[in-house]
């Protein structure tokens, strides 16, 4: 399967230069697999316009091992998180953000609800500058002060929902976020290889310079790629953490078993259930450009920047995760075919053996 992600081993332009796929169905895990590099590239040469490529001895090889960073994929856990403190009914649903957070003046002026933070109806925009700031206090003013620029109840993909719901969950938990997905989440399920970096050993990603870039910061291996982030110090609602292939089946293995993993219980059912339901709570639901086929019946998932994907099919009791570094040695125009014909296939995979044992 993993040459459905684009041939991330050929050519000169691949659409990663490595990628792992990992696919199952209940506990069973039926795909495992790696190709290409993780370290590709030393830099990238804008008048080439290509990767400067290391000698073959200095590249390293993408395994099943190899951590990724997760880019978007992170804010998963991030709704897994609030949903958690939804279930012990120390968070509502529909209260009003700015209860929580009154200094925000930016949504609680605006009446923003939790829900409309995770589901990216709040009005507000896409990112801040936040990598442009002197400090943290410039960074935490420019955010507190940051009104909707369109009205609530639209869709509109924001970064900035994700980071006010951090900002939220730490001030009503006391705790970081980087502790809540350890504790809450992580440890319980045993996945191990999944934190916020940095994290020396995971895949490269840019040489991350302007004037593509936001930041002049050179080729990045194993400190988060997206620029918000980083100047956060690499814990943020909306991106930050990385993992592996293996470490994500067990995550989707939990939320397709209604929230428990062995002797682990993360979230109750119902719970489960209320994050996965259309429109999604943090998880986005039946988006054909990147689930394939695998989209029309309740299929939940995410994609990340840097070249990720995880799409859970509750319907077939199927998932999939696709981790690549597509912006190694450099960013490129979003392309998510490769991610749709993975999950097409597998979709393809699961009714022919629904239709043999028929």
């Amino acid at each position: 399967m993993v040459t459905e992600v684009g041939d991330a081993t050929a050519g000169d332009r691949p659409w990663a230069a490595g990628a792992v796929v990992v696919a199952g169905r209940g506990p069973v895990v039926a795909v495992e697999e790696a190709a290409g590099w993780a370290v590709r590239y030393s830099a990238y040469d804008p008048r080439a316009d290509a990767g400067v490529e290391l000698p073959e001895p200095d590249r390293v090889r993408a395994t099943v091992d190899t951590p990724f960073d997760l880019a978007s994929l992170t804010k998963l856990f991030t709704a897994v998180a609030a949903v958690q403190q939804i279930e012990r009914g120390t968070l509502g649903i529909d209260a009003r953000a700015g209860a929580y957070l009154p200094e925000f003046t930016g949504v609680a002026r605006h009446g923003i609800t939790v829900r409309q933070l995770l589901t990216h109806t709040s009005g507000l925009p896409a990112e801040l500058p936040l990598y442009d700031c002197r400090d943290d206090e410039e960074r935490l003013a420019l955010l507190r002060a940051e009104p909707p620029t369109g009205p609530p109840g639209a869709y509109r993909y924001s970064d900035v929902n994700l980071l006010l719901l951090q900002q939220l969950l730490e001030r009503l938990t006391g705790r970081p976020l980087d502790v809540l997905v350890r504790d809450g989440i992580t440890r319980p399920l045993g996945m191990a290889a999944t934190r916020f970096g940095p994290c020396p050993g995971a895949a490269a990603t840019e040489d991350q310079r302007r004037p593509w870039a936001k930041a002049d910061r050179g080729m990045l291996r194993g400190v988060v790629h997206d620029e918000n982030a980083w100047a956060l110090g690499g814990v943020a609602g909306h991106a930050g953490l990385f993992s592996t292939g293996r470490d994500l089946a067990v995550f989707c293995r939990t939320l397709l078993a209604g929230g428990s993993y062995g002797p682990a219980r993360i979230l109750g059912p119902d719970f489960v259930e209320l994050l996965l339901t259309p429109p999604g709570l943090g998880f986005r639901v039946d988006q054909r450009w990147f689930m394939g086929e695998l989209a029309g019946r309740g299929a939940a998932g995410h994609t990340g920047f840097t070249g990720t994907s995880l799409v859970l099919d509750p319907a077939t009791d199927t998932f999939l995760v696709l981790l690549a570094n597509t912006v190694h040695p450099r960013r490129r125009a979003p392309d998510s075919t490769p991610r749709a014909a993975a999950a097409t296939r597998l979709a393809r995979a699961v009714r022919a053996a629904r239709d043999r044992v028929r």
